[in-house]
This record gives structure tokens, sequence and C-alpha cells, in this order.
């Protein structure tokens, strides 16, 4: 049951607003069923949450809070996502299908934690001041350069982690001063709409943070609007090549965190029990619908075989069930029609050559439900190979050589993390370089911390969430020189 505190309509400067947009029925999941009608954003509404975003700015409501109080209420913030872990939690497996425990244990904490960070940093965004040289002209300026944040943040989100991706963008925003309107991901956009009430409890004004639910055109609308100036934007690489392009026609700053096909890179001297546990979180956590997921195994052809053994005996092992149930594993995927978009690449798979040693299929309903899958022998001329599926499939794939690995490992489009399993230092090290990707993760994998920043090489996108990279999206620079003499310098 959807708590009563949670909107069902668009969030605007402080309060619930009718959308004029489509009503957006959502399906729970883990059962195919009703969930709950949203109302949607229409182009007023985004006019309006624009509107309320920049008087809010131009007001200073928020930025000209001093700064500790700013940093209090960021982290009172944290504290409103703590103290409502279960209901967060039990929203998020409502209307996406995540374990309801790791929903409480691992995505609630986390997205606190960012809130905490951000709102530590509040106290240390400051400027510098800059020698100059001036030929011909004696020292008498005093130059500084600060940073300014930026005016209306478009933020848009997609739906496999609806609190924790909205939090990384919001919380780095409103640390920097800026205020923003956030568009989550029409399968989940309660959770966002949470967000935004808890905020506002704990102290953020009203018109800081805004919400509109809707779907591409509701996404259209915001980047287009000209009172936005930043665009921060997650979600699939072809969605973010249209963001980018959009707004560049109105030369608007942007980040974009996009797809990617992570590589895991496990040679015969790593220790293969570790290897296996952490290339099975990699794979599988949330259903595999992770951008950074370690879809791709390659595997040293000494220790192929014997990998291949252990790892498709653990992932027999996992447990698929409603995100309710407190000993399901895997839950749910986002939608029956992915269930059919997943099949079709592991059956081309299959047809190309490669062996499925494990699932290969959805599971019957209710719900939606695709069974933890390994497939072997899997080539790189493979669709399986080279696209994001976002879902529970291992992709395994043999070699010989180190720099065979790194050819494989570096075959995508993609660039967003990579792990490599090895006992030498130095081999680790030496192909970490080499890796395309913006994480790379030495005997370990998926681990993130809100200190740390997060983003992709190539068609992966461009930009930084998370530590103090992802602060200096939301910050803008300006540049003040004093002349310090009183008579002014002789020119001509």
């Amino acid at each position: 049951m959807i708590p009563q505190w949670v909107p069902d309509q668009p969030w605007i400067n402080g309060g619930r607003r009718r959308g004029s947009g489509q009503p957006l029925a959502l399906t729970s999941p883990s059962t195919g069923d009703w969930l709950a009608t949203v109302s949607t954003a229409g182009a007023a509404e985004v006019d309006e949450a624009v509107a309320a975003a920049r008087t809010a700015f131009e007001d200073a409501r928020w930025r000209g809070t001093p700064v500790l109080e700013r940093q209090r209420r960021l982290m009172a913030a944290a504290e409103q996502l703590r103290r409502h872990d279960a209901e967060l939690a039990a929203l998020m497996a409502d209307e996406m299908g995540m374990p309801e425990s790791a929903a409480r244990y691992i995505e609630v904490p986390y997205a606190a934690g960012v809130m905490d960070y951000y709102g530590g940093l509040v106290p240390s965004i400051g400027g510098e001041t800059l020698p100059v040289d001036i030929p011909g002209v004696e020292p008498r300026f005093l130059v500084y350069a600060d940073p300014r944040p930026v005016a209306v943040a478009a933020l848009i989100t997609p739906w496999n982690f609806p609190l924790l991706l909205p939090v990384w963008k919001v919380a780095a925003a409103l640390a920097a001063g800026s205020s923003v309107v956030l568009k989550p991901a029409p399968e989940a956009p309660l959770t966002a709409l949470a967000l935004a009430v808890l905020l506002e409890e704990a102290g953020i004004p009203p018109g800081i943070v805004n919400v509109v639910p809707g779907g591409d055109e509701v996404g259209a609308q915001l980047v287009g609007h000209p009172g936005i100036r930043h665009v921060s934007f997650t979600g699939s690489t072809a969605a973010g090549r249209a963001v980018a392009a959009q707004a560049g026609q109105g030369l608007k700053r942007v980040q974009v965190e996009l797809g990617g096909k992570s590589p895991a890179l496990v040679f015969d001297d790593a220790d293969l029990d570790s290897a296996v546990s952490q290339c099975l979180f990699g794979a599988y956590f949330n259903s595999g619908q992770v951008c950074q997921a370690a879809s791709r195994i390659l595997v040293h052809e000494r220790c192929y075989e014997e990998f291949l053994h252990r790892f498709t005996a653990r992932a027999q092992a996992l447990r698929v069930g409603s995100a309710t149930d407190p000993a399901a594993d895997l839950g749910p995927v986002i939608r029956g029609e992915h269930c059919g978009f997943i099949q079709h690449h592991v059956d081309a798979a299959i047809a190309g050559g490669a062996r499925c040693l494990l699932g290969g299929r959805a599971l019957p309903g209710p719900g939606f439900y695709y069974a933890p899958t390994v497939l072997a022998d899997v080539t790189p001329a493979m669709s399986l190979f080279q696209a994001e599926l976002f879902g529970p499939v291992a992709a395994v794939t043999p070699f010989a050589t180190e720099q065979e690995a790194i050819d494989l490992a570096n075959a995508t489009v993609y660039g967003l993390a990579a792990a490599v399993f090895t006992t030498s230092l130095t081999r680790a090290l030496t192909i970490g370089r080499r890796l395309q990707a913006g994480t790379v993760w030495i005997n370990t994998s998926q681990m993130q911390s809100p200190t740390v920043p997060v983003g992709g090489m190539k068609a992966s996108g461009w930009g930084r969430e998370l530590g103090r990279a992802g602060l200096e999206e939301f910050l803008e620079v300006q540049a003040t020189w004093v002349d310090l003499h009183a008579e002014p310098p002789t020119y001509f």
C-alpha cells in the first residue's frame, strides 16, 4: 500500500498539482497487477515547475541560506531518508521490483550517505585568489575566481534505482545552491515524489526541488525549455544522444551517464572462489538491471571450465521471487515485454554457438521474471556481447593472453566500468590503465562510495556524478578583477 503522504501528482513549489498530461497507470513487476495511477505533467506544469525553480533561485531562498545551515538541512534530509527506510523500501519494491531487503539495507542507506556527503561539502565550496602577469603593468590587481551555482537544472533519471539516482543529482545540485526540476522515469515516479516531500520536511524551501512525472515528451519539454541552464541525464545511450543534441541547441551545460556492457577479467592466478562470488554479484544484483553490471565475464582458458562449473552452481542456487519475499535473491524485471527483449538476445547467442548452462528463459508469472542465465562461449560477434541487456544474464568468454583479454574488454562502444581479478598487483594495475572504463575494480566489483566519482567513457557518456566532481557539474566559475591602485593605469 502506498503511504498517503506520497504524492501521485506533480510536485511544484511545495505542493501537489493535478497534471494535464496523460494519466500514468503503474504496474507492479512482481504481480503484473495495477499499482497506482499517477497524474503526469503537461506543458503547463513543466512551465510552472521551471518558473517556480527560477523564482526560488533568484530570491536566494536556498543559495542565500548560511552555509552551515544548508549543511544541517542536507544532513537532516539524510536522516529523513533513514527514518522512512521501511516505507521507501516497500515503495521501491512495489513500483520497480527491487527486493525489499536490498532496497532497505542497500539503496536507502547509500542514498542517505550521499546526502550526508554533499551536506559535508557545502562549507568547502569556495574560490581562490590568482596571481596575474600583465606585460608593462605593475602589480596592482587582486584577482579571485569563485564558483556560482547554475541557475535551474533539469534532472532526468531512470527506474532501476528510483531513490539513489535522483539523490545523486539532487544532493549535488542542492550542495551547489541550485534549484532543480526532476523528471523521474515513468515506470517508477512515486519514489522521486516521496523524496521531494521528505526534502521539504527537512527544511529545503519550496520551489527548490520540483518533480514532473511523465514520459519522453515531458523530458523533451524540460530539456528544451529556455529556463533550464543545465541538464543531468541518466539513461540509455540512444536517449542520451537525443538529450545532448537537444540541449546543445540551447548551449546548455550537459552531463550524461549512459549505458554500459562492463567486463570482468578473470586471470588464471585469481582466487577463483572470490572471483566467482564477485562476478555473481556483478552480473545478477538487482536482476542485472544495473548500468555498471559485470555482464561480460572474460576468463583465462586455463581456468575457464572450472570457473564455469563453480559460477553456474552458485547461480543455480539463487532464488527468484517477489520483491516482498524476504528469501528472494532476485526480483522481477521491470516489464513483461523486457523479458522478450532479453529472450531475443539469448536465443540469438545460442543459435550462434553459445552454450546455455543455466536458465535462458522467462519464468511463469504472475509478474515478470527471468531465470538467472549463464551462457558460455559468447563471442564479440554476438549481440549478447554488445547490447546492454538489463537482465540476469552472464555472458562468459574465454581468452588466452593478456592482450586478448584487453582487446575483448574494450571491444564494445561502452566504457562505464570494468573489473580485474588476479593476485598480481602489477598485472592488475597495468591492465587497469589500458581498460577504457570510467571505473576499474581490482579483485572486487560494483563497489561505490559517495566520495568516489562515477561516469563513463566512449558511448557511456561524459561528466561525473558523486565525489567532488559531481558537485562541480552544478557550479560555474566567475573571475573578478579588483584594481587596488587609486590612480588609473595609462593605456594611451
